[in-house]
């Protein structure tokens, strides 16, 4: 009997339509033979919707109309079964849920990436692939995964976190910024990627543009120090706390001062559509020293450990070319098109790749199953119950 897979993409992100583009991808390369697989598409406001149209990419040429074609559905566990059942549910026939085995988030960016879909999927009962919930939320908060990695002694650069109570003083935050660090500097909102809202600034005028941009995504942003002479380098890390591997390395290629979300998903469009970030121009293998290239992989995989994650991460590096120093920059717990273009050319197929990911989940749910989550003694019978006091034992 096939695996039922529900593969989730969109959601309410300003990533949404990157994850379309990477859950299709990977929808078109499950292994058919294995898996039953059910695409549910979560709009801006997450409702999840299934039928015909949800796994063709034309189809989001319209939305609405796709909408209309397609039916509502929400998860519920029904005697320990989770099912894709319709809503709102008929009142007269059948309902005709579907059950389903286990998810496959592959969304991008808050609300979904960060831990918030993970609970929920974890409540419901579900197992589901990829990073647990607090390595979610840890891998999409920019300044909390540094606080981790530098307790592991793995090299970042520092950074200072500014919330809106600082915003709303600016010339405060512009002294502290300026009193910190030297210029340029980089502003990212803390929690997002898909470089959404990131921007370097040179002077103190591109400074508060920078921040005004950045606030307009997040309640918190990151200001770092900006590389000048800066070379990117991605890895990818597939496995678990038990064990894990490093792909080949890339080293992406862009316009501006840094990778920005044009040159990830829109520069490689012009001709057919995008391809998410399997689009972007870049030089795979990295043209790198052995022993460099050992250490960045190395180095992912530790990270990868670092912060407890599970499935497939995609980690990007940065090289000081004036000191020659490694740092990891950040940690894609869902990476676009789940990295498949890094694990190609060491001879892991894209359908492969898929396959190891959903045996990892399913592994980790074993290894819970061995857990204890009651105790038998019920303290309710024990307990004088009442009184503004609470209970008493």
């Amino acid at each position: 009997m096939k695996t039922k897979v529900a593969v989730l993409f969109g959601g309410k992100s300003v990533e949404h339509e990157v994850s379309v583009i990477s859950g299709i991808q990977a929808i078109m390369n499950l292994d058919t033979e294995k898996y039953e697989v059910i695409p549910v598409y979560m709009t801006k406001q997450n409702e999840m919707y299934i039928g015909d149209g949800i796994g063709d990419i034309e189809s989001y040429k319209n939305i609405e109309q796709l909408l209309k074609n397609s039916r509502r559905v929400i998860m519920l566990n029904v005697d320990d079964k989770v099912q894709l059942m319709p809503y709102p549910p008929k009142k007269f026939g059948k309902n005709n849920a579907i059950d389903i085995d286990i998810a496959f988030p592959v969304v991008h960016g808050t609300n979904v990436e960060d831990g918030a879909l993970q609970g929920y999927l974890k409540t419901l009962g579900i197992p589901f692939v990829g990073c647990d919930v607090t390595a979610s939320a840890i891998g999409m908060d920019k300044y909390i995964m540094k606080t981790v990695l530098k307790e592991n002694n793995i090299p970042v650069l520092d950074a200072r976190e500014y919330t809106l109570a600082d915003y709303a003083q600016m010339d405060v935050l512009l002294d502290q910024v300026e009193k910190t660090f030297a210029y340029p500097v980089i502003v990212k909102p803390v929690n997002l990627g898909s470089s959404v809202g990131i921007s370097v600034a040179k002077n103190r005028v591109e400074l508060s543009n920078s921040l005004d941009d950045a606030f307009k995504y997040a309640t918190k942003v990151l200001v770092e120090h900006a590389i000048t002479n800066l070379r990117e380098i991605n890895c990818a890390v597939l496995g678990d706390e038990s064990e894990a591997i490093a792909s080949e390395c890339e080293e992406p290629l862009h316009t501006k001062d840094i990778l920005s979300y044009e040159d990830k998903y829109v520069s490689g469009s012009k001709n057919g559509g995008s391809k998410g970030m399997a689009s972007v121009s870049r030089k795979i293998p990295a043209e790198l020293p052995d022993d460099l290239r050992e250490e960045i992989r190395d180095m992912a995989i530790n990270s990868f450990w670092a912060l407890g994650c599970n499935g497939v991460a995609r980690i990007d590096f940065m090289i000081d070319e004036d000191t020659g120093k490694l740092y990891f920059n950040e940690i894609n717990t869902i990476p676009g098109s789940l990295a498949f273009y890094l694990w190609e050319p060491i001879g892991i197929t894209y359908k492969e790749l898929l396959d190891r990911m959903i045996q990892l989940a399913m592994r980790r749910v074993r290894i819970e199953e061995r857990l204890t989550f009651t105790f038998d003694t019920n303290i309710l019978n024990m307990a004088k119950l009442g009184g503004s006091k609470g209970a008493k034992l």
